[in-house]
């Protein structure tokens, strides 16, 4: 009994000591929020931007960075952030032009199933996948100051900006920021994506 039990307290003191070794000599983590940090904000040249017309506005936007560059001809008049598709190819590079325009556009793939009350019953569904339950229908999501890229549904809207890839693929702005390209932009735009 006296054997076993020393046994018993070897183990423990040799388990603890190793867990003491490793915690000494393990790199220090950072907390995610710490990771995440927020983009600067959006920077408006008012000047450039009171001389943007339909007729000599573009779009440049850079998935890599995270920004969209807003351009009246050659002068960049307005520099943003965005949250552009989540994985690797869900929003497309190249060159497109802006084929629809929107501003109270919900999407028709995702949403939320609510009842005839309103009432959200499943949220954040896909209506390709997700099936509705009884009584209930779906209802897209918003995608404010809607500006169409492509005839799968890629576009510039409203959305939120968390600081890092986070839409099913389209390019997300910033409230105070779509409003402005939109009323800027017209049907043909050219718009630029690139990693």
């Amino acid at each position: 009994m006296q054997a076993g039990y020393f046994l018993v307290i070897g183990f423990h003191f040799l388990t603890a000591a190793s867990v003491w070794a490793q915690d000494r000599h393990a790199p220090k983590m950072t907390p995610p929020q710490q990771l995440i940090a927020k983009q600067p904000p959006a920077v408006v040249n008012s000047n450039v931007l009171a001389q943007m017309t339909p007729d000599n506005a573009s779009v440049l936007v850079s998935l890599s960075k995270q920004r969209a560059y807003v351009y009246a001809g050659n002068q960049l008049a307005i520099d943003t952030p965005i949250s552009s598709g989540k994985k690797a190819g869900f929003t497309p590079t190249g060159n497109f032009t802006i084929i629809q325009k929107d501003p109270n556009h919900r999407s028709n793939i995702y949403g939320n199933f609510v009842d005839s009350r309103g009432r959200v019953v499943r949220a954040g569904v896909s209506a390709r996948i997700d099936s509705a339950p009884s009584g209930t229908h779906y209802e897209g999501a918003p995608m404010f100051y809607f500006m169409r890229l492509t005839s799968e549904g890629v576009g510039m809207h409203i959305g939120i900006l968390p600081g890092y890839p986070a839409s099913h693929g389209c390019i997300r702005l910033p409230a105070e920021i779509a409003p402005q390209i939109y009323a800027r932009v017209k049907l043909g735009t050219p718009v630029q994506v690139v990693n």
